[in-house]
């Protein structure tokens, strides 16, 4: 029979644990501190407007970030609209409707095994899906079939080719399996006695997930959507293998443009050998973190608003 443990060892173990944990948190806090400075320290001359306002050039006194941080804006817009509605949708019907068979059990377990694949794997997925549709309307660009005038922000062309359209798709199927997951636990959260009792008043089950369910989840489903988003800013293998560009002279004006993005273009400044490369990408990583912090303080108000009426 096991010895019991004394009150005192008790104490000292809690002790040593906390100890060990504040340890590893300023560790990290630390190595973080140190990283920030260091992007500061080395991209802070080289910021300006008129960094942020020009094209990329080959001269790195004259290299700029236009077509990159609208290409990144634009990718990330398309990537939100889409994978949000639809993983909160997907969420919602899997936890609140659907009934629990084997079927809706596999689904369940694809899906938690997707959120573990590697991004570089939706990247060949989307360039297969939506670059260029299985193949279904020819290899060729000229074999494309377009639909209104090229120059117009409704322009579409199939298939999607590299576009910011097929940018932003693939980066939604990277986050999709977060966003469904992170709602569910929302969801989950949400004690069901409030179901019973909304049940009890006569409302339906829609009426119930509408007006109770969905509204008490919203930060959790909130706090998912930012974290998803946040690793859709990042990513860049996934638009690598589908062919997105580094001198990109023009911002996006319709779905079907050409595209740059922030992480590849601080991957290829930050792979040449020039230390004025590496300081101008360190000044894109500042604008990075900037873009990041306002997509995230966007999100934080919008579930700070929704919150409010459940207060």
């Amino acid at each position: 029979m096991a010895q019991e443990r004394s009150p005192a060892s008790r104490l000292f173990a809690n002790r040593a644990f906390l100890w060990a944990c504040l340890v590893a948190m300023n560790l990290a806090v630390l190595v973080l501190v140190v990283l920030l400075v260091s992007i500061f320290w080395q991209g802070w001359d080289t910021l300006s407007w008129k960094f942020i306002t020009n094209f990329a050039s080959r001269k790195p006194s004259e290299a700029g970030i236009a077509a990159p941080l609208w290409g990144s804006v634009w990718v990330c817009a398309i990537c939100g609209l889409v994978a949000l509605p639809l993983g909160v949708g997907t969420a919602i019907y899997l936890e609140e409707f659907a009934k629990r068979t084997r079927f809706t059990r596999i689904v369940q377990t694809n899906i938690m095994n997707l959120a573990g694949v590697p991004s570089i794997v939706y990247g060949i997925l989307g360039l297969t899906a939506f670059a260029r549709m299985f193949g279904a309307f020819g290899t060729n660009v000229d074999e494309a079939i377009e639909f209104g005038n090229s120059e117009s922000l409704w322009y579409i062309r199939l298939p999607f080719g590299s576009s910011v359209l097929a940018g932003g798709l693939t980066l939604m199927l990277v986050i999709l399996p977060v966003v469904i997951i992170s709602t569910q636990e929302a969801l989950r959260a949400v004690p069901s006695s409030l179901r019973a009792g909304s049940f009890a008043l006569g409302a339906t089950r829609w009426q119930t997930v509408w007006g109770l369910t969905l509204p008490a989840a919203i930060p959790g489903i909130m706090t998912g959507a930012i974290l998803a988003m946040s690793r859709a800013i990042g990513e860049s293998a996934p638009l690598l293998v589908l062919g997105g560009l580094l001198l990109v002279f023009n911002t996006p004006e319709n779905l079907m443009s050409d595209f740059a993005i922030l992480p590849l273009q601080i991957f290829n400044w930050a792979g040449r050998p020039q230390d004025a490369f590496h300081a101008i990408a360190a000044s894109a990583i500042i604008v990075q973190l900037v873009v990041l912090l306002a997509f995230n303080g966007v999100a934080v108000l919008i579930r700070q608003k929704l919150q409010k009426p459940l207060q």
